[in-house]
């Protein structure tokens, strides 16, 4: 597929190396229950809601407790730590977004995730294992990888001017503000409908194949291309709360190699209910 980085592995690659010392499997859902009804066997759970977000805050745990984390999942420093999960790896990549911003080497995703592995009649179990808790070496943020928001209404200026893009994920509905939510999801107290001004939309299920896979380089490319998103440009991706422009943000800087893309993990939740925040709007009732 010529992808720029090494950073996807297939079923059939994660079912010949299942139990191999140093490659660690971690299933990432947005049915949390999911895990429990049956996984990979040798998977570990990451609850991204418990296990990344601040108990009270909304931000992350703190690098520290990122590696306190891997440390009670028996994960060491230099393992190959393969992330999937539900929904075609939103989650997963969402996952190995924050865990790349909070400095974690070796991850992969395994393309397809948790649909394609079960789609292929491959073994599920729902014995959960025991590791033995280690102790993961501290861990330095990459804060080129995130984009908050007073950097994204600064961004503004370079969307306008051509040297930065601006990408949102979401559905074209979201997108014009006729909804403030995804198909069939609840409203989530959002007080705008709209998207920021000078965003393309380039929805996330775009760059995957009906078996939730990745497309070819070579399509993703054309894909954003067609909407002015090079790999020449300061490129951030939102959604409405980051999981799914994780998603975009791994296709942009991992697969096609483009050197900077951020996610902004406000989203649109965030810009949304903001106070003097601007918006764009192509929804009209009238």
């Amino acid at each position: 597929m010529n992808y720029a980085k090494d950073v996807l592995v297939s079923t059939d690659w994660v079912a010949e190396h299942l139990g191999d010392a140093g490659v660690r499997l971690i299933e990432v859902d947005e049915d949390i229950l999911l895990y429990d009804v049956g996984h990979i066997p040798g998977a570990v759970k990451l609850d991204w809601q418990r296990d990344l977000w601040h108990e009270v805050e909304r931000d992350f745990i703190t690098a520290d407790q990122v590696s306190e984390l891997l440390g009670r999942l028996g994960i060491k420093e230099g393992d190959t730590v393969i992330l999937y999960g539900d929904k075609s790896n939103w989650w997963a990549a969402y996952a190995y977004w924050f865990l790349t911003y909070s400095g974690v080497q070796g991850l992969k995703l395994m393309n397809g995730g948790r649909q394609k592995w079960a789609a292929e009649g491959r073994e599920m179990t729902t014995d959960v294992p025991e590791y033995a808790p280690t102790s993961y070496p501290a861990l330095t943020r990459d804060e080129s990888l995130r984009a908050y928001r007073d950097e994204v209404k600064a961004h503004l200026e370079a969307v306008q001017s051509g040297q930065g893009a601006m990408v949102d994920v979401r559905s074209p509905d979201e997108f014009s503000g006729k909804v403030t939510h995804m198909p069939n999801y609840p409203q989530e107290g959002v007080l705008r409908g709209g998207h920021i001004p000078g965003a393309r939309n380039i929805p996330w299920a775009k760059a995957t194949n009906e078996d939730g896979t990745f497309k070819s380089a070579d399509e993703l490319k054309a894909l954003y291309d067609a909407e002015g998103v090079t790999g020449d440009k300061d490129i951030i991706a939102y959604c409405r709360i980051a999981e799914r422009s994780s998603h975009s943000w791994f296709v942009l800087r991992e697969l096609l190699g483009y050197p900077k893309v951020r996610n902004y993990d406000g989203s649109w939740t965030e810009w949304g209910n903001a106070v003097g925040m601007p918006i764009e709007k192509s929804y009209s009732e009238d």
